[in-house]
């Protein structure tokens, strides 16, 4: 017998790399989705069938990450067994029109799936912020990718069109409305990019070494006036408390400008998170710095690099009335753009 799931692929708006940092984020769901069929086995072998690849991976859950594509479902299943929603292996089905290594949480999304059409299996009463939190003990110790809770929680809570405030802190979240007037709009730059090449963990690794400094498990609750006035610290590690610090606080003014229907105010601070993300962080591009500054002077409100970075998708908040004209010049004047979803709230 087989069990259905489906989540959704999600955009950050805004908070990045602040959601392992005790900081808050404001992610969105896409319309964009994963679709799992999962058909429990009573021994231990996997079979995993995945839309765009041609041959069907035969695991087992005794296997290591090897750095397969099949890894993040082998993982998924292994914690299945885990938390006791399976007894054995499983034959998956995979289909999915989220792009991967866009930065719209393809394997946040695959995880999350796959933990819950076991849930399904089991019948069991296990919540969607406890599939989440099991759904990161995958990627964090199976996959090896040291990711905070952000996507987890956007893909298996939100729904489309929905953007989630939440304080990855206390996983605390409530649902913020978008406005009908502008699309929040997700361009891919053409630049792939995986969270398991290195960089991401390596700013990971950055801000560990700035909490040993700072003696604090959270980057993002620093005062930003503090850091600019420490000078007895290495100059990376204060520009990753920095962007930590101040993007943080970016997060919580968009929510309130969002909540007050200051749109100019939101993309105000979409442009500056942006400018963190290349200049503090470090984890920009020059194509995509590039594709987020046409993207601006091209009439968008607001745009900014989107996900772990060095790749990916940049998110644009644009005038619904501007919008058809400014994405044709966009994409016209970079060939290797391609549009991904846009979140058009009515």
């Amino acid at each position: 017998m087989g069990f259905t799931a489906t989540s959704p692929g999600r955009v950050n708006l805004i908070g990045e790399h602040t959601d392992y940092n005790g900081g808050w984020v404001l992610p969105a769901a896409l319309s964009v989705s994963l679709t799992i069929t999962l058909s429990p086995r009573a021994d231990r072998i996997v079979t995993i069938a995945a839309q765009g690849y041609t041959d069907t991976a035969q695991r087992s859950l005794d296997d290591a990450a090897s750095g397969h594509w099949s890894d993040p479902a082998l993982g998924a299943l292994i914690e299945a067994n885990s938390l006791k929603l399976l007894a054995g292996g499983a034959d998956l089905k995979i289909t999915s029109n989220i792009p991967a290594g866009s930065g719209l949480s393809s394997s946040a999304a695959l995880i999350v799936t796959i933990l819950k059409a076991a849930r399904e299996a089991a019948g069991s009463a296990m919540s969607d912020t406890e599939i989440a939190v099991a759904a990161r003990r995958v990627e964090n110790n199976y996959i090896g990718v040291p990711c905070g809770i952000m996507d987890q929680m956007a893909v298996a809570i939100a729904q489309p069109g929905e953007a989630m405030s939440l304080d990855t802190a206390t996983l605390d979240y409530h649902i913020v409305a978008l406005p009908n007037s502008h699309d929040m709009v997700i361009i891919h730059s053409g630049q792939t990019r995986q969270l398991t090449d290195g960089r991401y963990a390596a700013r990971k690794e950055e801000c560990d070494a700035a909490k040993a400094v700072f003696v604090t498990e959270e980057l993002c609750l620093l005062d930003p006036e503090d850091i600019e006035a420490l000078v007895r610290i290495d100059p990376v590690l204060k520009r990753r408390t920095l962007h930590c610090a101040t993007e943080h606080r970016r997060v919580l003014a968009s929510i309130t400008a969002l909540e007050q229907g200051d749109i100019d105010r939101f993309g105000s601070l979409m442009n500056d998170s942006h400018a963190s993300m290349r200049d503090d962080f470090e984890m920009s591009t020059p194509e995509i710095d590039l594709l987020v500054g046409d993207a601006i002077k091209l009439g968008a409100t607001g745009a900014r690099l989107t996900g772990g970075g060095f790749g990916g998708c940049i998110v644009a908040c644009v005038d619904r009335r501007l919008r058809e004209t400014w994405q044709a010049e966009l994409l016209s004047s970079h060939p290797d753009a391609r549009l991904i979803d846009a979140i058009c709230p009515e």
